[in-house]
């Protein structure tokens, strides 16, 4: 059996996260992935903690890729990528729009030396808006988009202070949209024997994956019941054994509100005057969620609170930190986590694969490259000179560092 996407050669000119994110994916379907490095270094590579010389964050997006570094400010390096890019089937970039133009390596450019060539380019606005040229990193995407508003109005006074989301949703989530318009875009070349250009927006892409906005957009006055189907708006419960625990749905929703009854056997809480609508319940919430509490602390067994709560149609989930939940037995059983060689004698653990095909056999995990590790092997399948390699090696032009206080500028 052989991977979904073996055989398919993919250029990687992306940095941080959004980008990595996408030819890591694309990696782990198979595809070979030749990460192209400034002289500056992938920022990513100073994120901490690091393990010797490797940066765990870097390690997390980029580990299995062929790593080339060379300065495309001189020719001949210009020239190396532009026949690097003449047979590649996947071009990847999340630089500022315009950027590679200026190295005869934007997409155009690339279409006239190889027309069936399939090249994203993901960006906070995308290539062709007035907002082209705003810096755009997830934070500020996130803000521009509607989630921090989501945030702040969720938790509202709970929280301390006015604060954004501990997650980069906008980078991960766009460079699995990368990932999408990549395959389709591949199917189509399958069909037809045309290559295109798949632009990608952060922004666009944080309205696409907000199961909120029709919701919000319509501005309808529900009447207090939560919009959507309340299920992010679930509670968390605390258990005498210090551990906490969230049910999926929140009481205030009529619906999940009858549920909750059903599966506290407490249909007197139906007909209490306190919770008759969902504008009393929120007016009531307090006393509502510790009716909830009282009966949660009744069980001795999480096993079975989680039968009761099934035959109200609803469910239970601990909150376990991820060194709690790595602990798992379905994290072993699923084969969610693998471990990477960590490039100083050792193995770090980092996510697995979150798919398992039937047809198809993935990739073992590969190990990260230090900046420039394959610039010799790569150039040397592209019939390059050995003597010109190591004239390009003495003047700058190729690059080569393992530590990574070296490699930003």
């Amino acid at each position: 059996m052989s991977a979904p996407l073996e055989g398919i050669r993919v250029i990687d000119f992306t940095r941080v996260l959004a980008g990595p994110h996408c030819t890591k994916t694309l990696l782990d379907l198979g595809a070979t992935v030749t990460k192209i490095e400034p002289p500056s270094g992938d920022i990513g590579r100073v994120s901490m903690p690091h393990i010797g010389d490797m940066s765990l964050y870097y390690v997390q997006q980029n580990a299995g890729k062929r790593n080339v570094s060379l300065d495309l400010n001189f020719p001949e390096a210009r020239a190396i990528m532009i026949d690097m890019c003449r047979d590649a089937d996947v071009i990847v970039e999340n630089f500022r729009p315009g950027t590679l133009n200026r190295f005869g390596l934007g997409y155009e450019q690339v279409r006239a030396i190889n027309p069936s060539v399939i090249y994203a380019s993901l960006s906070g606005y995308g290539q062709a808006t007035s907002w082209r040229n705003r810096p755009a990193f997830a934070p500020t995407v996130q803000a521009e988009s509607g989630l921090t508003d989501i945030v702040q109005n969720h938790f509202g006074d709970a929280l301390t202070e006015v604060r954004n989301d501990a997650c980069s949703h906008a980078d991960m989530y766009t460079g699995l949209h990368g990932v999408i318009g990549v395959l389709a875009a591949l199917a189509h070349r399958a069909r037809t024997g045309e290559g295109q250009h798949v632009d990608v927006s952060m922004a666009a892409t944080m309205l696409s994956v907000n199961e909120r906005a029709g919701a919000q957009l319509s501005e309808i006055d529900t009447e207090g019941e939560p919009i959507i189907l309340s299920a992010p708006d679930s509670h968390i419960f605390d258990l005498p054994d210090g551990r906490r625990l969230t049910i999926a749905g929140s009481p205030i929703y009529t619906p999940m509100f009858k549920r909750y009854c059903t599966m506290m056997r407490r249909n007197d809480l139906l007909s209490d005057p306190r919770f008759g609508t969902a504008l009393l319940r929120r007016q009531h919430l307090a006393e509502l969620l510790a009716e909830v509490r009282a009966w949660i602390l009744g069980f001795d067994d999480l096993e079975q609170l989680q039968t009761q709560v099934s035959e109200g149609g609803l469910a239970i989930g601990v909150v376990r930190s991820t060194n709690e939940f790595a602990q798992s037995e379905w994290v072993r059983e699923w084969g969610a986590l693998v471990d990477i060689d960590d490039r100083s004698g050792g193995t770090t653990r980092m996510p697995g694969a979150p798919w398992h095909f039937s047809e198809s056999e993935l990739p073992l995990p590969g190990r990260p490259a230090f900046q420039g590790e394959h610039n010799a092997e790569v150039l040397s399948e592209r019939k390059v000179d050995a003597g010109f390699i190591r004239e390009l090696q003495e003047r700058g032009i190729l690059l080569s560092r393992h530590n990574p206080a070296q490699s930003i500028d």
